[in-house]
């Protein structure tokens, strides 16, 4: 029998410059698999706590020596000798060794670090690819990118108050035209925005950052982008956002800064439904705060049955508060973070969760990225239909569309479902 022989962690870099976690797992058969955890900048506070040393004479206090050094004790301990293959198992040990329901003793970074490269470990000693490890004959369905092409709130220095500004090209035969048609269509936004007179930096997760006059101008000049590129606005290519409304929620009174507006719930709500008349607007995620749970049912009363409305701050990948979402009506869809909740086992119950009830998922990276593209792999084996993984720029974003390109090429008949996504 193939057993688990030894684990180690190591503190290596994320796409922001910030250490995490890099945890390598080796087989009795000689197996040895690698997997490095992201990490966030827009949180929800309720998400698994990600450990740091809190050491203000390294990283700014943000290492992950103590992570680690978990990982090669407590984990390590604990799993030595076990069939790597039972994850379900593995991942159950790994939420009693912590004890707490946000892991906050050993801390989600290690767990899921650990988590992934027992997966990854898995999968390559059977010679089979991850995606089929974990999704099996089933893993067909190649996921519609939502690329975040304009940045604004936490993820750029900039004035615009919404966080993403995201392309969906949902006209398209195959994944593989689906990245070429964002790829054009990205480029042919900078020549825009540089004509216009706006810097073309980037923030952190690939996309333009202009001081833009208001939350509308990226919206415009975004369209302009998928004219110029010789595509179907709204047929071939359509808008969505991520409002991140938590960042700039104070006692219930949302302050839109850059247009120096302070709305209620209802009057952000009357907002969102002018944006979504005026623009092909097909999903808003976290339109409003976490803890606006009365303001969320009437979003979703008001413009639950027109466009994907997601939860991402609100849901935290956890399927305890998603139940709670769905006993209340409360959003349609979800977006899936492995990192907000822990382990990989845990996260595929809330992906199973949620499409048992009709929310849409969308596997999801974090701001802090790394060169591992395990939720490439994730996506398709959970069938999860949407991903989002940034921009066609910065190579810790590019890897997760390359790994989807050679999935695609492996895959006999794959399905790629943007045609069909909002029906």
């Amino acid at each position: 029998m193939i057993y688990i022989e030894n684990i180690y962690a190591k503190e290596v870099m994320d796409s922001r410059g910030n250490p995490t976690v890099m945890a390598s797992v080796l087989l009795s058969d000689g197996t040895l698999q690698n997997a490095i955890v992201p990490s966030g900048a827009s949180t929800g506070k309720r998400e698994a706590l990600e450990l740091r040393d809190k050491d203000s004479n390294r990283y700014l206090g943000k290492g992950v020596l103590k992570a680690c050094e978990n990982i090669e004790t407590t984990i390590a301990n604990n799993l030595i000798g076990l069939n790597p293959y039972d994850q379900s198992h593995i991942d159950m040990i790994l939420q009693e060794l912590d004890g707490t329901e946000n892991f906050s003793n050993l801390g989600a970074n290690a767990t899921l670090g650990v988590s992934m490269a027992i997966a990854r470990a898995s999968a390559s000693s059977l010679n089979i690819p991850l995606y089929r490890y974990l999704g099996g004959a089933n893993a067909l369905t190649l996921p519609t990118p939502m690329l975040n092409i304009i940045n604004g709130g936490s993820h750029a220095d900039n004035t615009v108050d919404f966080q993403e500004y995201m392309i969906m090209p949902l006209g398209f035969e195959n994944f593989s035209q689906a990245l070429r048609a964002s790829a054009e269509v990205y480029h042919h936004l900078k020549s825009i925005l540089k004509d216009l007179g706006h810097i073309t930096s980037i923030g952190d997760e690939g996309g333009f950052a202009p001081n833009l006059k208001s939350n509308e101008e990226p919206i415009e000049a975004i369209l302009r982008a998928i004219e110029k590129a010789g595509y179907k606005i709204g047929e071939d290519i359509a808008i969505a956002l991520d409002v991140a409304s938590s960042e700039f929620v104070e006692n219930g009174i949302y302050h839109l800064k850059g247009e120096d507006k302070k709305l209620s719930a209802e009057e952000l709500i009357e907002y969102y439904e002018r944006l979504v008349a005026k623009y092909p607007i097909v999903s808003i995620e976290d339109g409003l705060s976490e803890d606006d749970w009365r303001g969320w049912e009437l979003l979703t009363k008001k413009l639950g049955s027109k466009i994907q409305l997601v939860g991402d701050d609100l849901f935290v990948t956890n399927k305890k508060i998603l139940q709670e979402g769905i006993d209340k009506n409360i959003a349609n869809a979800i977006l899936i973070k492995p990192n907000q909740i822990g382990t990989v086992s845990q996260t595929m119950q809330t992906v199973r969760l949620a499409q048992r009830n009709n929310y849409k998922c969308i596997m999801s990276h974090r701001s802090g990225e790394s060169e591992d593209a395990f939720i490439a792999d994730f996506a398709v084996a959970l069938n999860t239909g949407e991903i989002k993984t940034g921009s066609t720029a910065r190579s810790e974003r590019i890897a997760k569309y390359n790994r989807l390109l050679e999935i695609e090429g492996e895959i006999a008949q794959t399905e790629y479902i943007g045609k069909v996504l909002f029906k």
